[in-house]
This record gives C-alpha cells, sequence and structure tokens, in this order.
C-alpha cells in the first residue's frame, strides 16, 4: 500500500501531433535539440524502401567520447530504427566503433566492485534510479529526456535488464555503455539476470545480434557483449541509504573446513557448504562473490550473485529457496527489516519483476504503473520498480498488459524519499519482427532449464 508521504508524479504521454522529421535531416549534437526532434515521438510508421542517408557512426579520434557523440548516436540508433532493416545496422555502427565502445566500457566496469558506493553525490544533486528496460529503445531515449541527461549533478543507477524480449537490445545497451564511458563516475549499470548466457540465448539477445551483424560478426559482437556482462557491478548503495540491485537480497555462505587427515601436514583443507538454514548474507560477503560467470551458478559455493539477480520478495515472513524460478530466493518483511537495520538503510530498489511476473504474485501489487511498494517496515521501504512500459514488446495474449513504466528520483541531502515518475511507452513502435519464439516461450522466467545454465558456464 502506497504511503501517503511518497510523492508521485506520472508524466503524460509523449505528444504525436508535430509532422515526422524528415529522414535527412542532420542528427543534432545537444540534449535541447536532440529532444526538440519530433521523431521520438512520431506516429509515423518506419519505411523500409527508404535508402539510407545517415553517415556512419565513427569512433572520436583521440578516443574520448563527448555529449554531442552520443546525441549522434541516439538519432542515429533512433533514425536507423524506423528505417533501416536490422541486417542493414553494420552501415550505420561499423564493427570497428562497436569493439572501441566496449572495450572502453568494459575497462571500467571490470574495475568496479560488486557492489558499488555511490557517496559522491552532493546536497544539490539528484540520483534518477532505472528499472528494467529490456530493448525498448525509444522507451529508454523517453525517459532520458524526462529525467534529463546525466550530469554532474545528476547520476544514473540502472538495476539491468537492458536486453531480450524487446527488438533494440544491442542499441539499447550500446547507448548505456557510451554513457556510462562519458560519464563513468555518474552513471552506474549494474547486471540483471538478462545479462547472461542462459537468458539471452533463450529470450531473443543472441538471436538479435546475429540477425543484424550476420553469423560471423555476429558471433563476435555477442561474445563481446558477454564479457561485458560479467563485468557489470552486482549491487549499489547510493549516499549509505539506499540499496539497490536487480532482484534484491541474498543469502549468507556458511563455510566449514573439513577434517584434515592424520599426518598430511600439508594437506589443502577443503571448504564444504553448512547445512544451517538460510540466513541473510552481509555486504562484506557480497563484495567477496565471483561475479564474473556467463551463467550465475544455482548451486555450489558462489550463491550469491545468482540469489542477487534471481531473488523475488514475498509477503510470507523469513528466507527460503525460489522454487518457482529454481534459483535464488523468496524473502519476506521480516528480512527486509534485518537487512535495513543492520546496515542503516532506508530503501531498497529492485526490479526483475513486470506485469507478466506479477499477475502469478498473489499478495504483492501489480505493475501497472510502473512500480510497486511491497514491504513497509520500522526501518523503511521494498521497493520493486520496472521501466519498460507496455511490456512485454511481443505478447502471445490478445489483451496486452498496457502497463506503464516508472523510475525513481531521489533528491539530496538525504537521497532516501522516492519520487515516483511513471510514463506510457513511445507508440506506435517501428515494425519488426520478434527475435525469438514469444508464443512458447513463457513471460516470467519461470522453469528455468538449469542443465543449460550449468553446460554454458
Amino acid at each position: 500500500m502506497l504511503s501517503q508521504s511518497d510523492p508521485i508524479i506520472t508524466t503524460p504521454p509523449p505528444t504525436t501531433t508535430d509532422p515526422p522529421l524528415p529522414i535527412t535531416s542532420p542528427p543534432p549534437s545537444d540534449e535541447d535539440t536532440f529532444f526538440s526532434s519530433p521523431s521520438l515521438t512520431s506516429t509515423s510508421t518506419s519505411s523500409s524502401s527508404v535508402s539510407p542517408s545517415q553517415s556512419p557512426i565513427t569512433w572520436p579520434s583521440e578516443g574520448t567520447l563527448t555529449l554531442a557523440w552520443i546525441t549522434d548516436l541516439m538519432s542515429t540508433f533512433e533514425w536507423s530504427s524506423r528505417n533501416l532493416n536490422p541486417s542493414d545496422l553494420p552501415s550505420v555502427l561499423p564493427v570497428m566503433v562497436f569493439d572501441k565502445l566496449v572495450l572502453a566500457a568494459s575497462k571500467i566496469l571490470h574495475k568496479e566492485p560488486n557492489c558499488v558506493m555511490i557517496d559522491d553525490c552532493g546536497g544539490d544533486s539528484s540520483v534518477v534510479v532505472v528499472g528494467d528496460v529490456h530493448g525498448q529503445l525509444h522507451d529508454v531515449m523517453f525517459l532520458l529526456k524526462d529525467a534529463g541527461f546525466p550530469a554532474e549533478n545528476r547520476f544514473f543507477v540502472f538495476n539491468g535488464d537492458y536486453v531480450d524480449r524487446g527488438a533494440w537490445g544491442l542499441e539499447t545497451f550500446l547507448l548505456l555503455l557510451a554513457w556510462k564511458v562519458y560519464m563513468p563516475h555518474r552513471v552506474y549499470l549494474l547486471r540483471g539476470n538478462h545479462e547472461s548466457k542462459y537468458c539471452t540465448s533463450v529470450y531473443g539477445f543472441e538471436q538479435e545480434v546475429l540477425a543484424k551483424y550476420g553469423d560471423d560478426r555476429g558471433k563476435h559482437i555477442y561474445r563481446k557483449c558477454l564479457g561485458c556482462f560479467e563485468g557489470l557491478p552486482l549491487a549499489s548503495i547510493i549516499a549509505g541509504r539506499v540499496y539497490t540491485a536487480h532482484g534484491g537480497l541474498f543469502r549468507s555462505i556458511t563455510l566449514t573446513p573439513s577434517k584434515r587427515a592424520k599426518g598430511k601436514k600439508n594437506r589443502k583443507i577443503i571448504l564444504n557448504p553448512g547445512k544451517s538454514p538460510l540466513t541473510l548474507g552481509s555486504l562484506d560477503e557480497l563484495s567477496k562473490a565471483r561475479r564474473s560467470v556467463l551463467n550465475p551458478p544455482w548451486e555450489g559455493l558462489n550463491l550469491i550473485p545468482g540469489d542477487v539477480l534471481w531473488s523475488d520478495p514475498s509477503m510470507e515472513p523469513g528466507l527460503s529457496p525460489n522454487t518457482d524460478r529454481g534459483i535464488g530466493l523468496l524473502w519476506g518483511p521480516d528480512c527486509t527489516e534485518e537487512f535495513l537495520k543492520k546496515f542503516n538503510l532506508k530503501l531498497i530498489i529492485r526490479s526483475h519483476e513486470g506485469p507478466d511476473a506479477r499477475e502469478k504474485r498473489p499478495g504483492l501489487g501489480t505493475m501497472g504503473e510502473g512500480y510497486t511498494i511491497d514491504h513497509v517496515v520500522e526501518s523503511g521501504k521494498l521497493i520493486t520498480l520496472f521501466s519498460a512500459p507496455d511490456y512485454p514488446q511481443f505478447q502471445a495474449t490478445v489483451e496486452r498488459y498496457k502497463n506503464k513504466g516508472a523510475y525513481i528520483v531521489l533528491e539530496g541531502p538525504n537521497f532516501d524519499t522516492p519520487v515516483f515518475h511513471s510514463f506510457e511507452a513511445i507508440t506506435p513502435r517501428p515494425k519488426v519482427n520478434p527475435y525469438y519464439d514469444f508464443e512458447d516461450v513463457i513471460d516470467s522466467d519461470e522453469e528455468l532449464d538449469l542443465a543449460s545454465m550449468v553446460a554454458d558456464s
């Protein structure tokens, strides 16, 4: 139930009354001119008969990204999504540019800790927290317009799930990587459960990349993206008050040394997982987890990454295995209170559940407005945030969910009072075919093929 103290702002639907921008117009060079372009909210449909006229993106000669370069990239992606066949994307985004961008971003990401501490936000700053976006490029660009671009006094924390299900996962991920390279200490990209080899092979991203770049170049690009996924941090703590992660909380891994055989002085002691009941993990344990895995393990000793990416809240007290998903945990309001109190936090902001998943979760709120407040406890609140409106892009049922997306703004000096901004989808979306069998693949990530996850790791 929503507290009276939580401000809500509902962003009106994007207007579509302006004429479409001619495709020959040069890309704008800054935020204002880019978003004054009516093409972002145009009602015109894409035209595959129009011959390409957009110049290909080139990597800056000195290797330093600028705001003009990023807005050019956004304009190019917007234009190509409406005027090019997917297989023509290399004509505007050459492989060489992809390689340079992913390499620059990977170097930054792999150096960041598992839990990023965002402590340098001053009292006049704001932090924008974003949930799942799932390759819905046009909605992401609208969100950036609505919230305002990243700036010295405007931080962004993205909670993962950049790819899969939507048709522009590659462009979405690369755009956010560009922002990360441009402002590495203002933009933070966390990992979602879909940033894995297993999910991207099932829910469309792998096939999307191969369709856009062909088998040879596509396999190269897909491998580079997987390597970049492994470098994404797992969580963040904002101003010492707010914990964010894709799925949420995680267990403590209890290790007990096996007995050393008598007389074997130099024999290695083998650590075994303890059989004690599940307990919440610590931030120290989170910091020591091994995140550089293609698929977060669902068994063994390295369970914390899987918990952080796959777990869900529950209205039942306690900590238990997430049997519906086959990986991660379920945690109740008592666990939320314990975690907040132990680490002197006020909010947990997680994502991971869209309208499809929530319709199967009795007792928890629906995702119609793009967010829910799931637990209200003495020390604070647990919020689920979902930023992909009208999700999923490809839906097997006739009746769509028509959910709004949302993002949260945390204002200084305390950064612990969430202001919710809901927004509707950019429509109509450019026509495009899905990259996965959305009629046979269930929408809520349940019933994982765990054997495939192990084989792929």
